[in-house]
């Protein structure tokens, strides 16, 4: 087995293409799906995780911002693509990249009718976001009608789909308001096809929603962690994709009072090893890591020491029976980032997301 020798992030594309078959399993035939690879596809490689989804025969895929969907066209990407935030001063790019923006605020919905009147096109593709009761971005019930009346009589827009977002669909506790969040969706939904005599496609569930709330699939699903083996509400057929692996750069031993780290918020109560990782939170790995976090070293845990500085952070190596140039796993497929996650109190969204460019990327499969 040859030895790793840097700081990698893997990503496994097998595990990625089974991940969706598990997906497409528990929906329709007919129910469409939209990969959601905003955010580098979750910490990954936009263009290398939206290759092999094209390759799949993904339906759709949707992004944040329209700079993530010109790299994707850029990169000869065909499917149709969501622009899920899109902002006014980005329409022409949005326009000239055949990108499908969401219709989500006036202010946004006004710019658009402007840029296509002013160069006379017509019928562009657009989604109409509803916001059901995330209150995060879309047009509330009582903004809805005003929407209408601006789009009714338009010939630029052409809205090409109806969607809202779930806001609590992995927490069974909140089972009755994500009931009332569906039903709201599905008569303002109707509503507005009988008045803009639309035939659109239907969207709201995601990950959790597939696997919690099948009233929730309509026409289409967004899936994001779920592709890349994580949920909320973790399912385990769902593999995760990503593997962060380091070395030890270097063994110090230290004596029973001595510090570790800056401020010295680790004071040792005996004689001990410590490890020096090369990560630290100019790679993304957080400061409050420290608390409660641990890597695997040999399948042994290696708790973290004192502050995460900006390059390395540091590890007891008891019990380990580490050398300097030993394998780190800070989280894989079995010890997964969405464990890592909890075990320092945040997310595996986060912990992905905001995983820096200086870690190299090795796509697997």
């Amino acid at each position: 087995m040859k030895k790793l020798k840097k700081t990698v992030l893997e990503i496994n594309l097998n595990s990625l293409e089974h991940n969706l078959k598990q997906i497409t399993s528990k929906i329709k035939s007919t129910t469409k799906v939209m990969a959601v690879v905003k955010a580098n596809a979750y910490g990954s490689d936009l263009v290398r995780v939206a290759k092999k989804l094209e390759s799949l025969g993904i339906d759709y895929f949707s992004v944040a911002y329209s700079s993530e969907g010109v790299k994707l066209r850029n990169a000869g990407i065909k499917k149709p693509i969501l622009v899920l935030i899109p902002q006014a001063e980005n329409i022409k790019e949005i326009v000239e990249n055949d990108l499908e923006p969401s219709l989500y605020s006036f202010y946004f919905l006004n710019h658009l009718i402007s840029y296509l009147s002013e160069n006379l096109i017509e019928s562009f593709p657009c989604h109409f976001k509803i916001n059901s009761g995330l209150n995060r971005i879309g047009f509330k019930c009582e903004e809805i009608n005003i929407a209408i009346s601006k789009i009714k009589y338009c010939n630029r827009i052409n809205i090409i789909s109806i969607y809202s977002h779930l806001a609590a669909s992995e927490d069974k506790n909140e089972k009755n308001f994500t009931q009332l969040q569906i039903k709201e969706f599905s008569e303002l939904a109707s509503s507005m096809i009988d008045q803009l005599d639309l035939n659109p496609i239907l969207h709201m569930s995601n990950t959790s929603g597939i696997l919690n709330y099948p009233e929730s699939e309509f026409d289409m699903v967004r899936c994001g962690l779920g592709l890349y083996g994580y949920s909320n509400h973790y399912d385990e057929s769902l593999i995760p994709i990503h593997s962060l692996k380091t070395i030890i750069s270097q063994i110090i031993s230290i004596e029973k009072g001595e510090s570790v780290g800056y401020n010295r918020s680790f004071i040792s109560s005996k004689k001990m090893d410590v490890g020096i990782i090369p990560l630290g939170h100019a790679d993304g790995i957080s400061r409050s890591f420290a608390k409660g976090g641990f890597v695997l070293i040999n399948n042994k845990k290696a708790k973290i020491l004192g502050n995460i500085c900006m390059d390395v952070f540091m590890v007891d190596l008891e019990n380990t029976n580490a050398n300097e140039g030993d394998e780190v796993v800070i989280f894989n497929e079995f010890y997964n980032a969405e464990e890592f996650a909890r075990n320092v109190g945040t997310i595996s969204y986060e912990i992905l997301t905001n995983l820096s460019s200086r870690i190299t990327r090795k796509v697997i499969g």
